[in-house]
């Protein structure tokens, strides 16, 4: 079976990405390349046993769709321990609530964001009480 290994984040503002995605779930942005300019986005550390991918992120080419428009790519979800203090932080960093916390029943709650830059991408917290 095919799986995921690698996503990518487009920006308007890398910096800006950059300090909203470290604030949030304190990833690491190696740089990777120069020409074009490109980052690591490492999600964990190298020698961590966690599941997930990391990826990479570049300045946006295009611009990202209008509010209303939906997406225009993948939209990644990020597995949390703890949805409310994690949307805050979103919240803190600049992002936007795109759909609010709701529970997929007797598993998870999730919802969806607004980073700086326009992406959409979503938070994921197990819970079998989920309802």
């Amino acid at each position: 079976m095919n799986r995921v290994v690698h996503f990518e984040i487009q920006a308007d503002v890398v910096e800006r990405a950059i300090k909203f995605y470290k604030a949030v779930f304190n990833w690491e942005f190696p740089k990777w390349m120069d020409n074009p300019p490109y980052w690591g986005i490492m999600t964990a550390l190298q020698d961590s046993k966690e599941p997930g991918i990391n990826g990479g992120l570049l300045k946006r080419l295009c611009p990202a769709p209008k509010l209303g428009q939906g997406t225009n790519a993948y939209v990644c979800t990020v597995q949390v321990e703890n949805f409310d203090e994690i949307a805050a932080e979103i919240v803190k960093a600049g992002g936007k609530v795109a759909m609010p916390k709701h529970a997929i029943t007797g598993m998870a709650w999730q919802g969806y964001f607004i980073d700086t830059e326009g992406n959409t991408f979503g938070i994921h917290q197990s819970d079998k009480n989920a309802k």
